[in-house]
């Protein structure tokens, strides 16, 4: 099995995930995405992995960017959205865990921390 976990160290909830993961056991490899930001291919798999209709939904759209990039423009495409959090990483909500085994990928947004848990049932 494979974890991997789009982290940011100054978060508590994404904190608190992996302190949840490292309590049962779960090293995810851990990536910075501040640092090292998902590409736009990875933004659309994780979009359709999480089931969301709208990279919208995997934006935190309280972040001065949003507001600054105009992407409450409801005719904004699904590209565009998905440029800007690859642009902009902080547009991306956190954390993000990814689970591949042999059922396959999936993934699940930390908020809370114990939503991730159903990646392991």
């Amino acid at each position: 099995m494979k974890v991997v976990m789009w982290h940011n160290p100054r978060c508590t909830k994404s904190r608190q995930t992996l302190q949840l993961l490292q309590e049962r056991g779960i090293e995810p490899e851990v990536v910075k995405y501040l640092e090292t930001p998902p590409s736009a291919e990875e933004l659309e798999e994780v979009i359709g992995l999480l089931g969301f209709s709208s990279p919208r939904e995997l934006m935190r759209r309280k972040e001065k960017e949003y507001r600054e990039l105009e992407l409450d423009d409801e005719s904004l495409p699904d590209a565009a959205l998905i440029k800007a959090m690859h642009a902009h990483p902080r547009l991306i909500e956190r954390p993000v865990v990814i689970v591949e085994d042999d059922s396959g990928r999936r993934a699940a947004i930390g908020r809370p921390p114990e939503n991730v848990l159903a990646l392991f049932e």
